[in-house]
C-alpha cells in the first residue's frame, strides 16, 4: 500500500500526522507529506484513517 499527499490540495491542518505519525509528517512548507512508502503493514489501518480524516481529501491511498 502506498500513500500520497496532494500538495496542491493540502491545507496543512496537521490531522494526518496526528492520526498516523508513522507515515505522515508536516514539512517545512507547512504542508503534509507521506514519508514512509510503501506503508508498513502494521500502519495501513491508521494511514487509511488519516486519509478518511483529511478535511480536503488530499491523501490518496493506492492498495496495489
Amino acid at each position: 500500500m502506498y500513500a500520497e499527499v496532494d500538495k496542491d490540495t493540502c491545507i496543512g491542518c496537521g490531522a494526518c500526522p496526528d492520526i498516523c505519525p508513522e507515515v505522515f509528517k508536516m514539512e517545512d512548507d507547512g504542508l503534509a507529506a507521506a514519508y514512509k512508502n510503501p506503508v508498513p503493514s502494521e500502519f495501513e489501518d491508521s494511514a487509511k484513517e488519516a486519509a478518511d480524516g483529511c478535511p480536503v481529501d488530499a491523501i490518496h491511498i493506492d492498495t496495489d
